[in-house]
């Protein structure tokens, strides 16, 4: 186990973190871990499109590229989220 330390963030995060965590019966540092092995970094992202691209058959260029950052762009503004 690796060693304990610190988050600093506001208190309304860290009041929602704890509902989210009491709401899946969980700790806010199990929570925080659940989340952060969950999300991709920049590098794994990009990876992960270089392998798709590949079993779709699709040259990786900048086009292909840029397109899939316009419709992620796309489908986070209609889940709420900021558009990249």
């Amino acid at each position: 186990m690796s060693k304990p330390t610190s988050i600093k963030t506001s208190e309304d995060v860290r009041n929602r973190l704890r509902i989210l965590a009491d709401e899946r019966g969980t700790t806010i540092t199990e929570l925080l871990e659940e989340l952060a092995a969950r999300e991709l970094t920049e590098a794994e992202r990009e990876q992960r499109a270089v392998e798709a691209a590949r079993e779709l058959g699709l040259e990786y260029t900048e086009q292909v590229q840029q397109t899939g950052r316009d419709a992620w762009a796309r489908i986070r503004a209609h889940q709420g989220g900021a558009a990249a």
